[in-house]
């Protein structure tokens, strides 16, 4: 539970950068018959509003977010950013269910409680995890169609992944997630350690009973990582310089052979998430380049 405080306030730092406060952002923008089925659903992070949207389903609330969000759901009413989301706003649209994710439940379960309000927490920390989350939501709503096509989709580029690393030798990532002023070592147990671990790569942090390790570079060097790959969030431009002046700055760094050998990539943010998101393709393709070059 402590570990998923830490990732708590790595994400509020990223929504005090923003300034998306609830009380700010919340908007009311009504649509009509935007709930034909009365399913009256409220989903409040952007990966569960994507997922949703992919399984064909209305929603009469979305989170407040700078990203765009699909155009399904135009003119639905914004409820606020994931980790504040406007409690009164909500209870006010009457929703028979609220969908945040688990990261986000330890601080936020005790808040919908007390509201009274009906919430699940989609679990995205992997993607197997997420998979079994598609296929519940297809069964609990009749789109085991869309549920399916949405798995095998994936299921197939995994496939093809395994395909092209097979016999290869796996080259070694150190991963670091990093928001304005800070960052962490990101683990195999992370949604983006899992990525890796099934675009071929293995994580120099596996079997570690947490998602998100404090960084000590001296103790990084020693697990002599090929490859860096650098996750920036939160204001992405700003992270990306704050990493470029740790590496220029520590002089450990140039110690490290993915550095020695201009192996340090930075993750885009939009296809690499804390959370399992309906990119993780791209995002496999993207890490397939970066830890196979020569392919």
């Amino acid at each position: 539970m402590k570990n998923k405080s830490v990732l708590f306030v790595m994400l509020s730092i990223i929504c005090f950068m923003f300034g998306c406060s609830a009380n700010q952002n919340a908007t009311v923008k009504p649509k009509k018959n935007n709930d034909p089925e009365g399913n009256r659903i409220v989903a409040t992070t952007v990966a569960v509003t994507e997922i949703m949207d992919a399984l064909e389903i209305d929603l009469i609330g979305v989170p407040t977010s700078y990203k765009v969000l699909p155009k399904r759901y135009d003119g639905i009413t914004e409820v606020g950013n994931p980790m504040s989301p406007d409690m009164e706003l909500i209870m006010s649209l009457q929703p028979k269910e609220v969908m945040s994710v688990t990261t986000l439940q330890y601080d936020l379960e005790s808040v919908f409680e007390d509201a009274g309000i009906q919430t699940r927490y989609v679990n995205l920390e992997s993607i197997d995890d997420m998979h079994r989350e598609i296929v519940s939501l297809g069964e609990q709503y009749g789109r085991e169609e869309q549920a399916e096509k949405i798995v095998q989709e994936f299921t197939n580029k995994l496939a093809e992944i395994d395909d092209k690393t097979k016999g290869k030798d796996a080259p070694k990532v150190l991963i670091l997630m990093g928001v304005p002023g800070s960052y962490l070592v990101a683990t195999d147990r992370s949604y983006i350690g899992d990525l890796v671990t099934k675009s071929g790569g293995v994580n120099v942090f596996s079997g570690e009973k947490v998602e998100y390790l404090a960084s000590n570079t001296e103790y990084l060097q020693q697990s002599n990582p090929d490859i860096i790959l650098r996750a920036a969030h939160g204001m992405p431009d700003e992270v990306v310089e704050m990493f470029d002046q740790e590496f220029k700055e520590n002089d450990i760094w140039k110690h490290f052979d993915a550095v020695k050998n201009n192996r340090v990539y930075d993750l885009e943010e939009t296809l690499f998430g804390t959370t399992g998101n309906l990119a993780a393709s791209k995002a496999l393709d993207e890490l397939f380049k970066m830890l196979y070059p020569e392919e």
